[in-house]
C-alpha cells in the first residue's frame, strides 16, 4: 500500500504514479486527490466532464467538505492527474492504494442514491408540469389569452424536458447533452408556434378574461415556484439537470407577466397587454432554448 502524502514533509505525487502503472495487472485502485479550489458542485460537475471518457477511470467519489476526489480506476493514474491538473483547481495527488471490494461498492451505492433522487426530483416535476398544461391550455382557450397560451405550451415544453432528462439520469455526459439539446429544439418549436399565434391573434382580434388570467397565473406561479425550490439542489447536476433548472427559472418569470398582463387588461380594456405578454413568453422560451444549445459536455 502507498502511505499518503504530506505536502508539509515535501513529499512527491511522483512514487504512488509510478506504483499505480507498476501494478495494473493486479486489479483497480483508488487515487485519492486534494483539489483545494472545488467547493461547489459546479467544480465537481467540471471534473466529472474533464475525466468523463478516460479507459482507466472506473469511478468517482467526492468530498466537497474536504476538497477531495477519490478515483477508482485500472491502470495508471497518469492520465487522471494529467486531466485534473489541466482543469487549474490546484489538484494534486495525496494517495494511491489498491481499492478494495467494500470502497467501490460504497461508491457505487453513492452514485447510484444521486440517480434515485435526480428521477424522483424529476418524476415530481414531471407530474406538475403536465397538470399545469392541461389547466392553462383549457383555461387559455376559454379566456381567449394568448399569455395563458403560451405559459401552457411552455408547460407542455418543460414536461417533455423533464422525461428527456428523467431518461438521462444515471446516463453517460454525452447522452445527459443530447437529451437536453433535444429539449432545446423542441422548445423553439413550440416558442415560434406561440409567435404565430399571437400575430393571428393581432390580426383577427381577441378579448382576453382578465380574472381567469391572473387566477391561473398566480396558480401557475405556486406550482413553478415549487418546481424550482424542488430542483435547486440538482442546478448544478448534469446538461439535463441545468436543462430542468433554466426552464424552470423562466416559468416563474412567464407567470409574473401573466399576471401583471391580466390586471392591465382588467385596467385598460385592451388585449394589447396580452398579445404582449405572449410574445415576451415565447422570446423568452427561445432565449433558453439557445443556453440550452450552447451546454456542452
Amino acid at each position: 500500500m502507498v502511505s499518503s502524502c504530506d505536502k508539509s514533509c515535501g513529499c512527491s505525487s511522483a512514487a504512488p504514479a509510478e506504483a499505480v502503472s507498476g501494478s495494473s495487472a493486479q486489479g483497480a485502485w483508488v487515487s485519492r486527490f486534494s483539489v483545494p479550489k472545488m467547493d461547489c458542485p459546479s467544480e465537481e460537475r467540471m471534473i466529472r466532464l474533464a475525466l468523463n471518457g478516460l479507459p482507466e477511470l472506473r469511478s468517482l467519489s467526492f468530498d466537497l467538505t474536504s476538497r477531495q476526489v477519490s478515483a477508482f480506476h485500472d491502470g495508471g493514474v497518469e492520465p487522471i492527474t494529467t486531466k485534473l491538473k489541466s482543469l487549474g483547481l490546484g489538484a494534486e495527488l495525496l494517495e494511491t492504494q489498491p481499492a478494495t471490494q467494500e470502497a467501490a461498492s460504497a461508491n457505487s451505492a453513492s452514485e447510484a442514491t444521486a440517480a434515485a433522487k435526480e428521477a424522483s426530483t424529476l418524476k415530481i416535476l414531471l407530474g406538475i408540469n403536465a397538470g399545469m398544461f392541461a389547466i392553462e391550455m383549457g383555461t387559455g382557450l376559454l379566456a381567449q389569452s394568448t399569455g395563458l397560451i403560451a405559459d401552457s405550451l411552455d408547460m407542455f415544453a418543460d414536461a417533455a424536458v423533464y422525461g428527456l432528462a428523467l431518461f438521462a439520469v444515471g446516463r453517460s455526459a454525452q447522452l445527459q447533452v443530447r437529451a437536453a439539446h433535444l429539449a432545446g429544439i423542441f422548445q423553439i418549436l413550440l416558442a415560434l408556434g406561440v409567435l404565430v399565434e399571437v400575430a393571428r391573434r393581432f390580426i383577427y382580434g381577441s378579448e382576453p378574461e382578465s380574472l381567469l388570467m391572473m387566477g391561473v397565473g398566480l396558480v401557475a406561479l405556486v406550482a413553478n415556484a415549487g418546481c424550482l425550490w424542488l430542483i435547486y439542489g440538482h442546478r448544478e447536476g448534469g446538461a439535463h439537470m441545468k436543462a430542468s433548472w433554466i426552464f424552470s427559472a423562466n416559468d416563474v418569470l412567464a407567470n409574473v407577466g401573466v399576471i401583471v398582463a391580466g390586471a392591465l387588461v382588467a385596467w385598460t380594456g385592451s388585449p394589447y397587454p396580452d398579445l404582449l405578454i405572449g410574445t415576451i413568453v415565447g422570446l423568452i422560451v427561445l432565449n433558453g432554448a439557445r443556453r440550452i444549445l450552447a451546454l456542452k459536455a
